[in-house]
């Protein structure tokens, strides 16, 4: 489905799971995912709750705008798109990427969501953080995306992974080629990272429940950027999954069903 925004411009979105459903979960993807990452989560999610899958602006089926999007700007188009869906008690889930922008959706839209979820994120980013960003970039504009994500699965998957892999590494890269974002799109979604600042006093605005969950091995968004989360936002809690790395939506589904469901559970009953 596609749901136009006030400047023309279209977001590609999936309605799944339970049509009467009391809660809706909203999926926000990492950076160089769309709407297939959450593919492992539909049919078990989809049993109790409404599920919305959201490709932001540059990611999958969604336009491209001339100019990159902000953190707060991708908020602004997933809040035009959520007031129009009118949907019944809302959690927002984003991972990663998606999860800078669910920060800002949570300090800037709280009245449309009743809750969020806070994936393998940053609320800051420190000299570490850029290295990794500014080798990914470079590989990007040298080779393309293939060249990137040869680049990036060593910070994207855990060590754990690696050892012992769900899907092999060359599946995939393979999977992977067939869906490859645009080099022009990838250079503008990840110039909303590159200007992005510390946004930890923000997240003290945030009033709803917020459950921040990390893997342990993950290098990029590591679990002391969790805790960070965690201390500034006034109802969180946070979950460290051992043995796991950044993807949680490939690389610990079950778990991450388990923690989603117990969670949205929870707030129900809180109701």
């Amino acid at each position: 489905m596609r749901h136009q925004l006030p400047d023309g411009l279209s977001l590609y979105y999936e309605l799944h799971g339970a049509e009467n459903a009391k809660q809706a979960l909203v999926f926000l993807n990492g950076l160089s995912q769309s709407t297939a990452a959450w593919g492992g989560v539909i049919k078990a999610l989809g049993e109790n709750y409404k599920l919305v899958l959201v490709d932001l602006l540059f990611q999958g089926q969604s336009d491209a705008a001339p100019a990159h999007r902000s953190f707060e700007a991708h908020a602004a188009d997933v809040a035009d798109l959520l007031q129009s869906l009118r949907l019944p008690e809302t959690v927002i889930v984003g991972i990663s990427y998606g999860g800078a922008v669910s920060q800002r959706f949570l300090v800037n839209y709280p009245e449309l969501a009743q809750a969020g979820v806070l994936l393998s994120t940053f609320p800051y980013k420190d000299s570490y953080f850029d290295a990794i960003g500014y080798s990914w970039k470079q590989a990007l504009l040298a080779g393309g995306y293939p060249l990137m994500l040869d680049v990036m699965l060593p910070f994207v998957l855990g060590r754990s992974y690696f050892l012992n892999p769900i899907i092999t590494i060359d599946d995939l890269k393979n999977s992977k080629a067939t869906q490859s974002p645009s080099v022009d799109n990838l250079v503008k979604l990840v110039s909303a990272t590159e200007e992005s600042g510390n946004y930890l006093q923000e997240l003290k605005k945030v009033q709803v429940p917020v459950l921040v969950v990390h893997g342990e091995e993950d290098m990029l968004c590591t679990p002391e950027m969790g805790r960070a989360m965690t201390e500034a936002l006034p109802n969180a809690a946070l979950e460290i999954i051992p043995a796991v790395g950044h993807t949680l939506n490939l690389e610990c589904v079950p778990e991450l069903i388990r923690l989603l469901d117990a969670f949205a559970a929870k707030l129900s009953l809180e109701v």
